[in-house]
């Protein structure tokens, strides 16, 4: 019984470095395997496949790790005053984040369904509905729209700008205006005013 503490403090290392691996060979490259993400923590295959039943829930603790370190970064960005520049700034912000983890985001689309994603989006997406919300209260968004969809459309604004960065098709320095110019089109002004 005395073994037990240890055997889990070397287990929770373990998990730790196979899930900072799995971030830095999916940042590397969105295709990575078991083996190469093993390797990468200096574990064998078989400690990894008995922490994470298969690839893709290595992937979704990739993504999980990913978004949690965007959140440390977005919990300190000044969200308040003006409701538009602080859209802006929080685009900008989430943007930069999203950019620094795009081969993640990859796998990520490849590998999980498209509500584990937004599960473990809804952290970034509270955040952005708060500010959604104060607007709407202040009339510097539109209000005919519910709160959910009109948050939703951020994130498929950033995952487009992600799949145009990747492709070639837009610059990744002019993605955040592009992003944020969206959003204000669609979150807008008030659609009930005279």
């Amino acid at each position: 019984m005395a073994d037990s503490p240890p055997r889990r403090a070397d287990a929770r290392r373990n998990i730790d470095r196979i899930i900072d691996a799995a971030v830095a060979c999916l940042s590397r490259d969105p295709h990575a395997s078991v083996q190469q993400i093993a390797a990468e923590a200096g574990v064998g295959r078989v400690t990894a496949y008995a922490h994470f039943e298969s690839r893709g829930s290595l992937v979704e603790a990739a993504l999980r790790r990913a978004i949690e370190r965007g959140e440390e970064v977005l919990s300190q960005l000044d969200l308040e005053g003006d409701p538009h520049a602080a859209l802006r700034r929080l685009v900008e912000a989430g943007w930069e984040l999203s950019a620094r983890s795009v081969n993640i985001w990859v796998a990520a689309h490849d590998t999980l369904s498209a509500a584990q994603i937004r599960t473990l989006h809804d952290p970034p997406a509270d955040r952005a509905k708060k500010l959604l919300r104060r607007g709407q209260r202040e009339g510097a968004f539109r209000s005919d729209l519910p709160a959910d969809w009109m948050v939703d459309s951020l994130h498929s604004l950033m995952k487009l700008a992600l799949d145009e960065v990747v492709s070639g098709r837009i610059a990744h320095a002019d993605a955040a205006a592009l992003i944020a110019l969206s959003a204000e089109g669609l979150w807008g002004g008030r659609a009930d005013a005279d």
